[in-house]
């Protein structure tokens, strides 16, 4: 192949669709390419103009226009174009042109179509919008942790542990105290599998498995029946050991086990052993459900006993991630965790102080009270109590049990929160008359500053004790900030300090850490303020949704937005979210922390173009939060006590 030509197809392999094609394909597209050059301003096609070829961006940059002459999208290197008019009616759709001296590949229309027909993946990437391959990346997701889904291979932690059949019981024993496993297969040799390269105990799998022996066949079998070590395996296995299928469910080896009243079930693949699941691995593997979790966590009884359930709330996180929940299932799981753990908290607080002298409730705010926590977290919370609260008398009370909850929370793994948004900070250990005063000065005097460090009270819900006392709070909120458009404004100013990291031609501007890797705060860049510009749109329809769908749905509700707008935003959080959350998981996998700074070079091209995609619905979305919400708005005189 010519030098040009290999140039064409090892750019167009870099970039989705093209970069999962075949090397035929490729070759086929390359032979098939024409290149053009348009200087800055030029005009590559026209409304209505007919179309021939697939437009792709060599270098340059180029911009898209609906017909109305208002911006639909800005393309730089490795984007395509002028897919919709080879795909309807070979017309122009979006009219482009160059805004920068761009080279263009002119890619043949008919073999465009002849991938769309015979690549379903190709033809799905290019007739979907950039917000529609957004719902496509995150649509597998919100699997369900259904023990029928779930394949029984993946509670299999080693490969299986196997003794020649003319092994003796006292060598069985050896292997199996070698391994640290409570049962061996036995396989003859005398049957090999194929090509195989293994060595080892790992060879000896590739043979055929005729028998089994567990720790517990040994005591019955061997020791209570006084045989002697050197007794042959063959003597004291179990023969043709009831199997099960690595790719079936893990619903069908707990039935298996039930059934057949065995503990350790050999998982073969092509008759082929590859492990061992026992009744204590399925009991392990639920143990890191969540819902067990939280059974587990009012369990205990002390501080230390809460502690120790770190490494499991870490497993559950992980196995959530691994097995495709979505991140609203899985902020929801976190969130009801960490509320559990922090009402035991409470509970054996009121054990050691005794009953508290006057009603109060606990109130957790920010991704708590929106239930979309995850695993890197700190702890934000505070207490609002009842009027009848005496600091001379009560204070010391409840100090002392917030300092226990705070304490006891630090210790399995919340952090405390650097900004002090603690209820061991006394500004946040009010009566609710205090409480409602501060809300009112936040939407009366909506300065930016003061909303600052203030609007992590805007998601807020009461976790134990008296839940009227935050919901007298949340009816205030939603009853009086739709009516402050000076609040909204303030707030909607501080949401549109934190920008997607796009720079003018929609590529990543990126951090540099202290290791010098490129990396993009995925929280502080991505979901925040996202969830900041919901909040604020929530807010002014008068809502009392916490989590983020929700609120999505109370605008939805009211059309302050268009379908479509919310749509995206929603697919945009999702995205970014499971990005994060698989991030964070790979993390703590690897033996790391999680953190919330991924490096996009080391994400596939589609990913990154996903990625981009989910950052310009930010964008877009804070242009339009920036014109609903002018800063000089004038504020509507509050009403009279007796209005009200």
């Amino acid at each position: 192949m010519q030098i040009e030509l290999l140039e064409i197809r090892d750019h167009l392999s870099r970039f989705p669709p093209f970069e999962g094609l075949p090397d035929e394909s490729l070759d086929e597209l390359a032979q098939n390419t024409e290149v053009g050059y348009y200087k800055a301003g030029t005009d590559i096609f026209t409304f209505g103009s007919e179309i021939k070829d697939l437009h792709y961006v060599r270098s340059g940059a180029v911009e898209v226009y609906r017909r109305t002459g208002e911006l639909y999208n800005r393309l730089t290197e490795g984007d395509i174009f002028g897919q919709f008019g080879l795909l309807r009616n070979h017309k122009v759709r979006f009219p482009a042109r160059a805004i920068e001296d761009s080279l263009i590949y002119f890619i043949s229309g008919q073999v465009f179509e002849k991938l769309c027909e015979n690549n379903d993946s190709f033809a799905d990437f290019v007739e979907a919008e950039g917000q529609s391959r957004l719902k496509a990346a995150v649509s597998s997701q919100g699997k369900t942790n259904d023990l029928m889904k779930i394949k029984v291979r993946k509670l299999i932690d080693r490969p299986a542990v196997t003794v020649d059949i003319s092994a003796t019981v006292r060598e069985a024993a050896q292997v199996m105290d070698a391994h640290n496993v409570s049962s061996v297969l036995i396989v003859d040799p005398s049957v090999e599998w194929p090509n195989s390269r293994l060595t080892s105990v790992a060879n000896q799998a590739m043979h055929v498995m005729v028998g089994i022996i567990t720790d517990r066949d040994f005591r019955t079998r061997v020791v209570a029946q006084g045989l002697s070590a050197d007794t042959p395996i063959t003597e004291v296995m179990t023969n043709n050991p009831i199997t099960l299928q690595s790719d079936d469910s893990v619903f069908e080896a707990i039935l298996c086990m039930l059934r057949n009243n065995i503990h350790h079930l050999p998982l073969v693949h092509r008759r082929r052993p590859v492990g061992v699941v026992t009744l204590a691995d399925i009991i392990k593997y639920e143990s890191q459900s969540s819902l067990y979790l939280v059974n587990n966590v009012f369990n205990k009884q002390s501080v230390d006993e809460l502690e120790k359930l770190l490494p499991d709330i870490r497993a559950t996180f992980i196995r959530m991630a691994n097995e495709d929940a979505s991140a609203h299932m899985i902020g929801r799981a976190m969130s009801g965790v960490g509320r559990s753990i922090s009402q035991r908290l409470l509970e054996l607080a009121e054990q050691e102080l005794g009953p508290a002298p006057v009603p109060y409730s606990f109130m957790a705010l920010g991704s708590m009270a929106r239930d979309e926590q995850l695993i890197v977290t700190d702890q934000d919370n505070a207490l609002v109590l009842d009027d009848s609260f005496d600091a001379k008398l009560h204070d010391d009370y409840f100090l002392k049990l917030a300092t226990f909850v705070s304490d006891g929370l630090a210790a399995c793994g919340y952090t405390y929160c650097k900004g002090g948004i603690m209820a061991t900070n006394s500004k946040w250990r009010q009566p609710l008359h205090v409480w409602k005063q501060y809300f009112n000065d936040w939407i009366d005097n909506p300065n930016p500053e003061k909303l600052l460090n203030s609007s992590i009270f805007f998601d807020l819900d009461s976790i134990y004790g008296e839940a009227e006392l935050v919901e007298t709070l949340k009816d205030l909120l939603a009853e009086r900030a739709s009516d402050s458009p000076r609040f909204l404004a303030a707030l909607a100013r501080n949401a549109l300090n934190r920008t997607p990291p796009l720079g003018f031609f929609r590529q990543f501007v990126m951090e540099t850490d202290g290791q010098q890797k490129h990396i993009i705060n995925l929280k502080g860049r991505g979901t925040a303020p996202l969830t900041d510009l919901i909040r604020v749109h929530a807010l002014a329809c008068g809502s009392k949704a916490q989590n983020s769908l929700d609120r999505l749905d109370a605008i939805a509700a009211t059309k302050l937005m268009t379908p479509e707008a919310i749509s995206h935003l929603r697919y945009a959080l999702e995205f970014l979210s499971l990005v994060r959350i698989r991030h964070q998981a790979l993390a703590l996998t690897e033996g790391g922390d999680a953190n919330n700074y991924i490096e996009p070079e080391k994400f596939t091209s589609t990913e990154r173009h996903n990625l981009k995609e989910a950052f310009q619905v930010l964008s877009q979305a804070q242009n339009f939060m920036r014109f609903r919400y002018p800063y000089n708005a004038p504020q509507k005189p509050r009403p009279s006590v007796s209005q009200r």
